[in-house]
């Protein structure tokens, strides 16, 4: 075979692998995301404990997750807010569940203090599944040099100390008994843009919870616990900086039926099928989508503050 055929040998049966590659991934992808069946949550334990579960994704989660027929240690900082929440999970599934509630400011509250918090709620249960779910980000956003220190306080305190010492809480029992699942909620602004400007402490904060998550998740790995961050982009809560709920944005209550379809498998994931798809996108194009993330986030800024020019 002279030179020349045989590079363009080569290089066909290179694009063929290449595209078959890429034909089963594609494939595996639409296989876990359309028809894979949900894993059997209560094999984990009977209980899970949600972190922030009074608003957005987390309170989605508890109503999700309580349909599949667990216990639910609801951890929050607004007893007005956890009592509704819990009332009517008790009023949705009668007998089916209990539900538990610990008042737990993580925005004030010491690592010590928050593991010595849910380990007390959690004495004496079969603590199968822990999601840390709490979180905070920039009411509008924010040039870091302007970001109040009294918020940029709290945002590292419920962002990264709390999930660090509530996981810490809940996986001792979990390798005892060598059985268990740990969601952590993620952000997509840490993994699939290169950078995520006016929004820099929450993106900062969420890459650490990326990185956390996968490095634990690595050392438990053959001792029974499965530990996953799930990377979402937008999500119609109220603590997206979203005016309005485009096509592709889910609600909570949407993401949460695909969230809990992940929880088990890999150990990062985006659960929902449009974030995966536009996560493809972002990251192709990954010049493009900064360039337009500054822009927007710019805009979103400027009509926040002429909003509250005129409260």
């Amino acid at each position: 075979m002279v030179p020349a055929d045989f590079l363009i040998a080569t290089a066909t049966v290179l694009g063929f692998v290449t595209l078959l590659k890429n034909l089963l991934a594609t494939a595996r992808w639409l296989h876990a995301t359309f028809l894979r069946k949900l894993k059997n949550l209560r094999a984990y334990g009977s209980w899970a404990v949600i972190t922030g579960p009074t608003d957005g994704i987390g309170k989605a989660l508890a109503f999700e997750l309580a349909s599949v027929g667990l216990n639910l240690v609801l951890a929050g900082q607004n007893p007005s807010k956890l009592e509704p929440t819990s009332s009517k999970l008790r009023e949705r599934y009668g007998p089916t569940i209990e539900v538990k509630t610990v008042i737990a400011d993580f925005a004030k509250l010491t690592g010590e203090e928050i593991a010595a918090a849910m380990t007390g709620a959690m004495e004496g249960l079969d603590v199968g599944l822990l999601v840390n779910n709490a979180g905070m980000a920039y009411p509008n956003p924010t040039y870091f040099h302007e970001v109040d220190q009294q918020l940029m306080e709290s945002m590292l305190r419920v962002n990264l100390n709390a999930a660090v010492w509530v996981t810490k809480a809940v996986i001792g029992g979990m390798l005892k008994k060598k059985r268990g699942a740990i969601l952590n909620i993620g952000s997509g602004s840490s993994v699939y843009v290169s950078s995520f400007p006016l929004q820099t402490l929450y993106a900062s904060t969420k890459a650490f919870m990326a990185m956390f998550s996968k490095s634990i998740g690595l050392e438990y790995e053959e001792q029974g616990v499965d530990i996953q961050c799930q990377v979402p982009l937008f999500i119609a809560t109220k603590m997206t900086v979203l005016r309005r709920r485009p096509m592709l944005v889910p609600s909570a209550e949407t993401f949460s039926r695909a969230s809990v379809r992940w929880i088990g498998h890999k150990r990062q994931c985006n659960p929902y099928w449009s974030h995966a798809a536009q996560a493809f996108v972002m990251h192709a194009l990954d010049g493009i989508t900064v360039w337009y993330v500054k822009r927007y986030m710019e805009w979103t800024r400027n009509e926040g503050l002429e909003h509250d020019r005129h409260l």
